[in-house]
């Protein structure tokens, strides 16, 4: 696939503000003076957005006004003027009741941002991991010409001789303490080595695993997702990224022109093969529908179902990702996938060229990182998508993260009919339990919770952690940290709140998982099913006002990307002007 280059130079879209004599341009032009800049920075030469998600309330990236910086130096190289604007900024790790009912949020503060102000192009930077679909969800509905640069993953931790994951060891940890194999005081201690840097989180949890499918979509420069986010070449790669928007804007490249259907497989394919997380699939279907490509949970299963994992990292291996940008990133992956025939070797990227164009040279530095085939984690790695009278519209599963004796299942269901009945009876020593039962957990998908929270990777009954029993099967309609691991099923569609299957299930029901061939069950008849949802009253109150509400009356289901259906597809950047 080649891009002809439109002709420059041209009108931009700034110049409907700072173009001419007029009233209005001379209006627009003397309030941007007011900060120093030269005249002559309004005489036609592109101006660059630089969208920055920086926030001390989002740990992930506050450190990203320095990478702002890096940016402007190379749009000031390359021709353009930059201007920094913040807007909204969800952390996973410190805004309730979860990040992920504030991604949609954040999507409409850019995409709105993006079109009500004066730029012709604009630069991403993300962190955590809402950021990274927000901005592109945003950027996407406007569609002029848009590039990502990532705040990229911290430095490794370090505890008591053993790498520590963010996230993961943080799940590993609270279990050993409930099963009496760790201490309080120890695991307090162990809190200083798991975020011991700048950055997002250093397994393969949703962060970076977002930061790869932006590189694998071809949205980001080649090797932007790896870089820790305290290595010199993590400015470098910002600086690169201003001087290439200006040439964006040039060439009139767009994302409309990049993320096409070839691009989703692409980045379908990569997850795969990276062990990526389960929130990519609400990602980048919500994506999709801002670009008005029909990308389905089919698809997923499609294309992902067939691809071995092979990078070794945590959640689903060991290595953290450091390692991983040391071995060479996420280059030598998408390179492996090219030579595996699993590539869509054409698909356009931010760089003007294809994304073969961009690893075709690159190599693996450290095969016990980037593993062989022959060695993969997974033989057919991938996001499996379940379906059956439980989930009609589908369910999800990590298969590189799952424990291979659990993928086909039939157990007796325990059920919470939400996270506050699952904290209230989880530690009971008296809870009718045992490790061949599946844990369900209703009433926490995007409607339901509100906002899909990551509790779908529900921990187990300490009573069961006692026996050295490490993983259960476990059903949901939530969510679950990309740094997390089990066999675990989630985004059961529809949601419980809806009035899904998933609400009807009791205590003492069969329940049947089987991977390899799609399925779950709820072994029950058809008509005992009705009869049960006939008789279905909502578990919750919608919410009286604010975002909660809109929220609530708007989104969609998880099948589509939990997005607000009045948000789906690309608006366009024109607006009206107004006269002073």
């Amino acid at each position: 696939m080649s891009f002809t280059p439109a002709p420059w130079p041209r009108k931009l879209r700034s110049q409907e503000w700072f173009g001419g004599s007029s009233k209005d341009a001379i209006y627009h032009r003397s309030w941007m003076k007011n900060q120093g800049l030269p005249a002559d920075l309004f005489d036609g030469r592109p101006v660059i957005g630089i969208c920055n998600t920086w926030s001390e309330l989002t740990p992930c990236n506050a450190h990203l006004r320095d990478l702002a910086e890096r940016v402007k130096f190379g749009v000031y190289e390359a021709g353009g003027l930059p201007v920094e604007f913040p807007v909204f900024s969800p952390s996973e790790s410190t805004l309730r009741p979860t990040a992920m009912m504030y991604r949609n949020l954040c999507a409409m503060d850019v995409e709105e941002a993006i079109r009500g102000k004066c730029m012709d192009g604009v630069v991403l930077l993300a962190g955590c991991d809402k950021t990274t679909p927000a901005l592109l969800m945003g950027a996407a509905s406007v569609d002029l010409p848009a590039i990502l640069v990532s705040g990229g993953p911290m430095l490794n931790g370090h505890f008591r001789g053993e790498k520590v994951g963010s996230g993961t060891h943080l799940w590993r940890f609270s279990e050993a303490v409930k099963a009496g194999e760790m201490t309080a005081e120890e695991f307090v201690e162990a809190e200083a080595s798991m975020s011991r840097s700048p950055g997002s989180c250093n397994t393969m949890g949703t962060a970076s695993t977002m930061a790869s499918m932006a590189e694998a979509l071809g949205m980001a420069l080649s090797g932007n997702a790896a870089i820790p986010a305290v290595d010199a070449r993590r400015r470098v790669m910002a600086h690169l990224t201003g001087r290439r928007i200006v040439d964006m804007v040039k060439d009139d490249l767009k994302p409309s022109d990049i993320m096409t259907k070839d691009a989703f497989e692409n980045a379908i394919r990569t997850n795969a093969a990276i062990g990526g997380s389960t929130n990519a699939v609400i990602h980048l279907l919500a994506v999709a529908g801002r670009v008005g490509i029909d990308l389905t949970l089919d698809d997923w299963d499609r294309c992902g179902r067939d691809v071995p994992t092979v990078v070794n990292l945590m959640p689903s291996g060991k290595h953290l990702m450091e390692e991983f940008f040391y071995a060479g990133g996420l280059p030598v992956v998408i390179k492996r996938l090219g030579e595996a025939g699993l590539l869509h070797r054409g698909a356009l990227t931010v760089s003007g060229g294809t994304i073969w164009d961009e690893v075709r040279e690159v190599r693996n530095w450290n095969e016990d990182v980037i593993l062989p085939v022959e060695k993969a984690l997974a033989k057919s790695g991938g996001i499996a998508v379940l379906k059956g009278n439980l989930a009609p519209l589908g369910a999800v599963l990590k298969p590189s993260a799952a424990t291979p004796s659990l993928m086909r299942h039939r157990g007796r269901a325990v059920v919470f009919e939400d996270i506050d009945d699952y904290k209230a009876r989880i530690n009971d020593e008296d809870l009718d339990i045992d490790e061949s039962c599946v844990m369900v957990l209703k009433n926490c998908g995007p409607r339901g919770y509100p906002g899909m929270a990551e509790v779908g990777n529900m921990g187990l009954p300490p009573k069961i952690l006692r026996k050295g029993i490490t993983d259960m099967v476990r059903i949901s309609d939530a969510r679950m940290s990309g740094t997390a691991y089990g066999t675990v099923v989630l985004h059961t569609s529809p949601e419980a709140a809806r009035g899904g299957p998933l609400a009807v299930v009791r205590s003492g029901d069969m329940i049947e998982l089987d991977v390899a061939a799609r399925r779950l069950h709820l072994d029950i008849s058809d008509e005992e099913l009705a009869a049960r949802l006939a008789d279905w009253t909502p578990h919750t109150k919608a919410p009286a006002s604010g975002y909660a509400s809109l929220y609530h009356e708007r989104v969609m289901g998880p099948e589509t990307g939990a997005d607000f259906d009045f948000l789906v597809g690309c608006r366009g950047n024109a607006v009206g002007r107004e006269s002073h």
